[in-house]
Parts: C-alpha cells; structure tokens; sequence
C-alpha cells in the first residue's frame, strides 16, 4: 500500500473529501451523543425513563450512526485514491436518498427535520455530479 499516493487531484475528489468528513463526523457524534443528533433534525429527545418497550430509536440512531461512519471512511479512502467510477456511482444514488427521505416526510413518516438529511444528499450529489462533468470535459484526471 503506497500511502505517500493517497492525496486530493481534482475537484471531485475534493468534494467526496468533504462529503466523506462530514459523514465521519456525524456517524460519530450519532454514536457518542445520539440526543444531539436528534437535536440537530429538531426531533424531540426523550430521557430512556420515557421510553416506552418496543422504542428503537435509539438503537435505528446507533445503526444509522454507524452507517454514516463507514460510509464517511469509504468515501475519504476513495477521495484520496481517485476512484472516479465510485464517484459516478454515488450521484444517482445519493439522488434516489434525497428521493426517498423526501417522500417519507411529504407522507408522515419522518418528521420534517429529517428533509435536510436529504438535502445534504441532493447538494453532494449535485456537486460531484458538475465536478465529475466539468473534469470529463476538461480530460482532468
């Protein structure tokens, strides 16, 4: 492994870069303080004697904590690689997460909080997206 190669190229890697942090960053805090996390998407925060048997909120937030972590190393382990086609594969996908978390608010599933879990999805892709066009036709590796 020729760590000395792992560095940011172009703008798309950059914005995985900070994609990736961000996700990082909120997997962790989700883990270690899951109330500001519910804070953060204006969520009610519950003390556990208020939860009721049969609550997973708390254990959903650990899952989806530990999710964002994971994803947040996937992506700056690609960013400083330059892998490109996991780039390309990210934007339709991130696309459809916007999607999804959108119409679970518009149907009541999700509080409304939870649309800016979305938006941030549809911003990166947005701007991976134009960065990954803007290096193709420019032939920027």
């Amino acid at each position: 492994m020729n760590i000395s190669a792992w560095r940011i190229r172009n703008l798309s890697s950059l914005t995985m870069l900070i994609f990736g942090l961000l996700a990082l960053l909120f997997g962790v805090v989700g883990l270690l303080s899951p109330a500001t996390m519910l804070q953060a998407m204006n969520l009610q925060v519950l003390d556990m004697a208020q939860r009721t048997e049969g609550d997973y909120t708390l254990m959903f937030l650990t899952a989806s904590s530990m999710a964002s972590f994971n994803m947040g190393v996937y992506y700056i382990l690609a960013s400083l690689n330059n892998l490109k086609i996991f780039y390309r594969w990210t934007v339709p996908f991130r696309v459809v997460t916007f999607t999804v978390f959108t119409l679970a608010v518009m149907r009541g599933i999700a509080p409304s909080g939870f649309i800016a879990v979305g938006a941030w999805e549809l911003v990166g892709a947005i701007l991976t997206g134009l960065a990954l066009w803007y290096e193709s036709s420019r032939n920027i590796e």
